[in-house]
């Protein structure tokens, strides 16, 4: 393969910009297929994230339910790529007339450092998407995602305080709004979340003699007619059916109208406290790009060909949630916003990139969607594969087969494993760690300064 020279001032500087499923396979593709002009410092690749790890989202629930150690579903970016740059900030800008990207360095304030810009030749797009919230009274304050390892991490222990304090007080009211559950949302992140921790509390439930399985109150609220609509109408409604069996409610054409005050308004006229609340309606592109100079779509996606290059763009790529990436096996509609196809955009995508620097075509993005798996606590699950639908323990088994497969490095392979071996022997721990929200409480207190409550 010839190599690419300095001295042709072609694309010298790649600059990625999200650190996901999209940015992190890309850069990883990238200095493996670009090796030699790394080296040689022909081509340098840089990668822009808040966070300085990749996080492997479909193991979020197993994480929240104690199953994997938070640590294993996520990759530290500079160990996996080693041969590119890390840049831990926030974009705010992306000006392509000037081929510049201002990102705002994480730990601005501290550093004396509000903001820096980053030139480039190529760009990657690759910010990916944020939850999709309205304006419904109390959202913001009361209520959370599941995005990201630290909010699976805080649900964890959110969870097992609510049981904590159910036991620990006699007031039902009290209790009752402690031990309710509500999540928003019937996609995969909703359904498995609230699926996997209600498991647990289930599980931990043994050693809370105060607490009876009847008074806690799970509860799913969907504004469409079914669930899980990736798996198909058959399995979507055969989950609602599992779901209900171990008591969970499943409110569908439901609507979360207030939440006020830990106090749950719904359309159907139903009114309750509840202790916890989960938003996962839903996500959209992340608003910078809407802001940028690049073709956005009415949904706020940039337009993206199937050769995934921005429309009428030089220069920038891009995939992944915040893409428009025409379905080439669907004529008229667009790939899916999932890891799925993610992964394997950013693949096209790298290939692409080194085929304009060597002077050849590029190549389209063709991929026919496979199916979905879907995990619904310990030894449950629903799943449909190439028109093959499995549920219980066989589903189960092939949710965790697949992801295994697909989270990044042998590493992280090991240590999952490792961690779902253990669990054959122990049991799964139960200890509620919130006071890492705010771990200098106890100083403040012992400095004379009490916490605010």
């Amino acid at each position: 393969m010839p190599a690419l020279s300095a001295s042709d001032g072609d694309a010298r500087e790649i600059l990625i910009i999200g650190g996901g499923y999209v940015g992190m396979y890309t850069a990883l593709r990238l200095q493996r297929k670009l090796r030699g002009d790394l080296r040689r410092g022909d081509v340098k690749i840089t990668v822009v994230d808040p966070q300085s790890y990749m996080t492997y989202q479909p193991f979020l629930p197993e994480a929240a339910a104690g199953n994997i150690e938070p640590r294993h579903v996520v990759t530290p970016l500079r160990k996996v790529l080693k041969r590119c740059r890390i840049v831990n900030g926030h974009v705010t800008k992306i000006d392509h007339a000037e081929r510049t990207v201002l990102v705002r360095p994480a730990g601005a304030a501290l550093a004396g450092e509000e903001r820096r810009e980053l030139r480039y030749d190529r760009l990657v797009v690759a910010v990916g998407s944020v939850s999709r919230t309205l304006p419904i009274p109390g959202l913001a304050e009361c209520g959370i995602g599941f995005k990201t390892v630290e909010e699976a991490i805080f649900l964890r222990n959110h969870v097992l305080h609510q049981l904590d304090i159910a036991s620990s007080i006699d007031d039902e009211t009290a209790r009752r709004r402690a031990l309710t559950f509500v999540f928003v949302g019937g996609g995969f992140a909703g359904v498995e979340a609230l699926a996997e921790l209600e498991d647990m509390s289930r599980d931990a439930l043994r050693w809370y003699p105060t607490i009876a399985q009847s008074e806690l109150r799970w509860m799913l609220v969907e504004a469409a007619d079914r669930i899980l609509p990736e798996v198909g109408p058959e399995m979507g409604r055969w989950t609602v059916e599992a779901l209900r069996k171990r008591g969970i409610e499943v409110k569908l054409e439901t609507l979360l109208k207030s939440s006020e005050k830990r106090h749950i308004v719904l359309s159907d006229g139903e009114e309750f406290d509840a202790g916890t609340l989960v938003w996962t309606a839903g996500v959209k592109p992340h608003p910078v790009v809407r802001e940028s100079d690049l073709p956005i779509d009415e949904k706020g996606r940039v337009k993206a060909t199937a050769e995934l290059v921005v429309e009428g763009v030089d220069g920038v790529y891009t995939a992944g949630d915040n893409a428009a990436v025409p379905d080439v096996t669907k004529p008229g509609e667009f790939t899916a916003p999932n890891a799925q196809h993610a992964v394997r955009q950013a693949r096209v995508l790298a290939d692409n990139i080194v085929r304009d620097l060597r002077g050849r075509p590029r190549k389209e993005y063709r991929h026919k969607y496979v199916g979905s798996v879907a995990g619904l606590g310990l030894h449950k699950g629903v799943a449909n594969v190439y028109g093959i639908k499995l549920r219980g323990v066989l589903a189960w088994f092939m949710h965790r087969t697949y992801h295994l497969s697909r989270v990044p490095t042998v590493n992280r392979k090991f240590r999952v494993t490792a961690d779902w071996t253990l669990a054959l022997f122990f049991r799964r721990e139960i200890v509620s760690l919130g006071a890492l929200e705010r771990p200098r409480r106890e100083f403040e207190l012992a400095a004379g300064r009490l916490p605010d409550d």
